[in-house]
């Protein structure tokens, strides 16, 4: 049996165990795991076979993909949607990033969550997760990208607002809910009107005949398949969903919100690139959308005291990073960008999960320090993460991001550069930040906690080495150019033809850490470097036998220095309480007005002619008397009066 016959396995195998853990998970008690992690665990070997056959273009995948169709889904009329998967080269890249970061995920949820009451309702979600998440990355079809992307939407959910009983992760769990809807009636808007425009969902026949279409319909789609991305992945303005998702179990946050579910909004785009290639002023939208969220989430990082909102934040700079890409064109760059950022965040959001679980479930980091020396492992893998998200070399996101920054710059899209640049200053700072307040200095917390502090169980201190292994030599494996690069090559086949469409025919230049201007690569390096050293001096380490204290006093002093900008930073630029005035307050007086206007006027005007009628009817009730007597006399004088009616009319 070839790789591509075992395909749809790897979707059926977490949705099988799924329904088994729902049925008798229960049952199984603190053994609930093995089914799903089993599961998972089949559905990563024959992805990394199937990414491997497709990455080397064995037979039958070749560079232009493979389809794989199990039945016809919906036949009507001239409208068919087949159930069928789709499998090329950035669908191999997804399957490596999905599989491998929900694998260890599932791992490290056995210790996690070892002592919850509903553990085996948390595996059992979370299979229904990677079913959901498997068959967006796999379909063929827009429709069946769109059930994928709203059952990714129901796991969310369920697995956001798991700890229901907790007013904060349920409140959470219907924020995310009801933004990502926004967002996904514009996508379906979008399909609508593809399949209104070419008759046709499925994928590639859309891309090919795209151009069939005029420049504003092309422009509009573009649009609309941004505006689910959007949601999905939490752009500006439908951002403030993810930050409060933190609320949920930490596996949830690494798994859903730091490397795959918000990266279903960037796979989208890049699926979709032919449509947008055509479609300029989309591309334009998108890049400032994507680095406007860039700089506006760094900017509310640097003073966040919660260890999982820093990182929410960091995950929506971000992905702003990914979409900035997108819109210059830097499709390969963004894609890669996505890679190293599943691993990298997933290593730091498990990370946080480890030093949450040491200190006793506290998530404030000014009631750490000191955890360097108690839980030298987590320290240890979440330092390479931190140096990752800073962009230093060698380590993966420096290649991703600087050719993100290359690109935009050589593209001549200087604007996205120059804010790029600035953001991985305040990327390199809060970061270091993070690490300073949690891992050096004194501990700040209560001392019977610090008595207790212990390194996490080898269950979840496993996966942290693994994620810390491709954090810190993915870039150096698939980013440099010897000979041809890797991850260049991999994603050529699928990105030529909207590159070929954006560029006006001319060559693409090669994606390479050598084809970056020398000056571009040390502006950033340095700018990382400078955040570095602020957070070093200003948080307080211990390194290599240099002890440099932290300086509370110094950061009060700068915080005075720009009071409006510290309040509006930790205050998430009132956000939240911008789009509660506006929806909640403003929102839900307007719909009490329509709905008085609606029960007062369009209710009771219909209820008025409908009471007149019974009335009527009564009155008329009245004389069915039943006696003929009675109905010869109405006749009697009915006749006169018609007679009447008739001389005096005459008389006239």
């Amino acid at each position: 049996m070839s790789w591509d016959q075992l395909v749809p396995l790897i979707a059926a195998l977490p949705l099988g165990g799924f329904v088994v853990t729902a049925l008798i998970g229960r049952l199984l008690g603190k053994q609930a795991h093995w089914i799903p992690v089993a599961a998972v665990f089949v559905a990563w070997l024959i992805s990394m076979g199937v990414a491997y056959s497709a990455l080397t273009g064995q037979a039958p995948f070749g560079e232009g993909g493979f389809d794989v169709r199990m039945f016809e889904w919906i036949p009507a009329g001239k409208f068919t949607v087949n159930a069928g998967f789709f499998v090329d080269n950035l669908t191999a890249v997804l399957l490596i990033v999905v599989t491998t970061v929900g694998l260890l995920v599932h791992v490290y949820s056995i210790g996690y969550m070892s002592h919850d009451p509903g553990y085996w309702r948390f595996f059992a979600y979370l299979n229904l997760f990677m079913f959901s998440m498997l068959v967006l990355v796999l379909a063929d079809s827009f429709l069946v990208v769109f059930v994928a992307w709203e059952l990714v939407g129901l796991s969310s959910y369920l697995l956001i607002g798991f700890w229901y009983r907790k007013r904060a992760a349920a409140l959470a769990a219907k924020k995310a809910f009801i933004v990502n809807r926004v967002g996904d009636v514009g996508f379906a808007l979008g399909i609508l009107l593809i399949f209104v425009s070419l008759g046709t969902l499925d994928i590639r026949e859309v891309v090919a005949r795209i151009g069939e279409l005029d420049g504003t319909r092309i422009t509009i789609i573009s649009l609309l398949i941004f505006a689910g991305a959007m949601g999905k992945s939490a752009q500006f303005p439908l951002h403030v969903w993810l930050p409060d998702a933190m609320e949920g179990p930490t596996p949830v946050s690494a798994l859903i919100h730091a490397a795959t579910m918000v990266n279903a909004g960037v796979y989208l785009v890049a699926r979709a690139n032919p449509i947008f290639a055509q479609a300029p002023s989309a591309l334009v939208v998108v890049a400032a959308i994507g680095i406007f969220t860039a700089i506006l989430a760094a900017s509310i990082a640097m003073t966040q005291t919660d260890i999982k909102r820093v990182l929410a934040y960091s995950t929506l700079s971000q992905l702003g990073y990914m979409f900035a890409a997108l819109g210059v064109g830097a499709w390969t760059a963004a894609i890669f960008h996505l890679m190293a950022q599943g691993f990298t965040k997933g290593l730091l959001f498990l990370g946080s999960g480890s030093v949450i679980h040491a200190v006793h479930e506290e998530q404030d980091m000014r009631r750490m320090g000191g955890l360097a020396r108690k839980i030298p492992v987590t320290y240890a893998t979440m330092l390479i993460g931190s140096l990752a998200m800073a962009g230093i070399p060698p380590l993966v996101p420096f290649f991703s991001k600087d050719e993100i920054l290359g690109e935009s710059f050589k593209l001549g899209f200087v604007w996205v550069w120059g804010i790029g640049i600035v953001v991985a200053a305040m990327t390199a700072f809060y970061m270091f930040r993070l690490i300073g307040l949690t891992f050096w200095g004194q501990f700040r917390g209560p001392k019977d906690v610090w008595e207790r502090i212990h390194e996490s169980p080898p269950v979840m201190t496993v996966p942290l080495i693994l994620l810390a292994i491709p954090s810190a030599l993915l870039g150096l494996a698939i980013g440099l150019p010897f000979g041809a690069n890797t991850i260049g090559a991999w994603l050529k086949p699928v990105f030529e033809g909207g590159q070929a469409v954006l560029r006006g025919g001319a060559e693409e230049a090669p994606f390479s850490l050598f084809g970056i201007d020398g000056t571009l690569i040390l502006a950033s390096v340095t700018v990382a470097v400078v955040g570095i050293v602020i957070a070093w001096r200003l948080f307080g380490a211990e390194l290599a036998g240099l002890r440099i204290t932290a300086r509370p006093e110094r950061v009060r002093e700068l915080s005075a220095r720009v009071p409006f900008l510290y309040r509006a930073s930790l205050n998430k630029w009132w956000f939240d309480d911008l789009y509660h005035l506006l929806f909640i307050v403003i929102g839900g007086r307007v719909a009490s007005v329509i709905w008085w206007f609606d029960r007062e006027v369009v209710d009771g005007s219909v209820n008025a002619i409908g009471g007149g009628t019974i009335e009527a009817g009564r009155g008329l009730r009245r004389i069915q008397t039943g006696r003929v007597q009675n109905y010869a006399l109405g006749i009697a004088v009915g006749l006169i009066v018609m007679a009447g009616s008739y001389l005096l009319l005459a008389g006239r």
